[in-house]
């Protein structure tokens, strides 16, 4: 039996270098390489698929979705979690919801590179350069010896923290369930929510998304931050009260911000973030590498051939 597939949110065009896809012959693929963000589109895009792979929270495949693409058995995502597929309403219609094994460290190097461009304004000089400005025009800050906070001592966290560290910085952590175990096991320094926010240089979030952690970062957060202070964010754009983050940098309460993720993605063309100078934008590069995408569009085959073979793998549950 032949089923109809689709690759959604390809961005750069590589699913079909990074993987082998002739292991799964029964599926005719369909790749898509830009965002489809109208619900009705997307469901019209999808009419007669069966087997549907996806990147992680690029598309919102909602229960409505589900419902409107009755011929759906089988959605991979790359990652063993993705907050835009509604899980309980696939399970409930017997549709297999699969995820892939990931390479943790990426979105820690990301953060890294953002609290670099903050401080060194190394693509800013770039840009300065190319068009024509005849030299320096301005005056970096070292991170040796600042503060960096980091709010979420999970993977990506203690990852940011372990390469801060080795840049000689000072490195203290909260969230709501960290312990001084896990601080001692990384190696930094627990403090109160208050303290991070008042006494860090940089404020990096590293947190998964959940009702808890929404706007987890608001106005009064924001507030207790020294006016010479960054703050980063590459795990969920809900994390951050986006109004009050944008109203801080448009009067200089902070120095600035470097944001790789975003409450409504793709990002609005009119977006504030988009013109604010002392803010650094990245497209939600994150995860985006190609070693990661090797990971993930590899685990989709595999995860695609197993339930060819009646023995699903990496099976997801709500």
């Amino acid at each position: 039996m032949t089923y109809r597939g689709a690759i959604l949110d390809d961005y750069t065009d590589v699913a079909r270098q990074l993987a082998d896809w002739s292991q799964i012959p029964e599926i005719t693929f369909q790749t898509f390489t830009k965002p489809i963000v109208s619900q009705d589109k997307l469901i019209e895009a999808l009419k007669g698929v069966s087997v549907l792979c996806l990147m992680r929270e690029r598309t919102m495949i909602s229960r409505d979705v589900i419902a409107a693409l009755p011929d759906l058995k089988i959605i991979t995502s790359g990652g063993m979690r993705n907050a835009a597929i509604d899980v309980a309403a696939a399970n409930e219609r017997g549709i297999v919801v699969c995820g892939t094994p990931s390479i943790g460290y990426t979105p820690g190097e990301l953060t890294i590179g953002l609290m670099l461009e903050l401080s060194r304004r190394i693509g800013y000089e770039d840009r300065q350069m190319k068009a024509g400005v005849p030299w320096q025009t301005t005056a970096g800050t070292g991170l040796s010896g600042r503060t960096l906070g980091v709010i979420g001592l999970g993977k990506v966290g203690a990852h940011v923290a372990k390469v801060a560290k080795a840049l000689d910085m000072n490195v203290i952590a909260w969230s709501q369930n960290l312990t001084e175990e896990r601080c001692k096991e990384v190696g930094v320094k627990l403090v109160t929510k208050g303290d991070l926010l008042r006494q860090s240089d940089f404020i990096s979030i590293h947190v998964q998304l959940s009702p808890r952690t929404e706007k987890l970062i608001g106005a009064g957060c924001i507030a207790l931050m020294k006016s010479t202070a960054y703050l980063i964010n590459t795990s969920r754009g809900q994390c951050v009260d986006e109004d009050a983050l944008i109203a801080a940098l448009r009067d200089k309460k902070i120095a600035g911000a470097g944001i790789d993720v975003f409450s409504e993605e793709p990002l609005p063309l009119d977006h504030p973030f988009r013109k604010l100078e002392n803010v650094v934008a990245t497209p939600h590069l994150g995860y985006a590498t190609i070693d990661n995408y090797k990971v993930f569009y590899q685990g989709m085959v595999k995860n695609i051939r197993a339930w060819l073979d009646g023995n699903p793998i990496n099976v997801m549950k709500a």
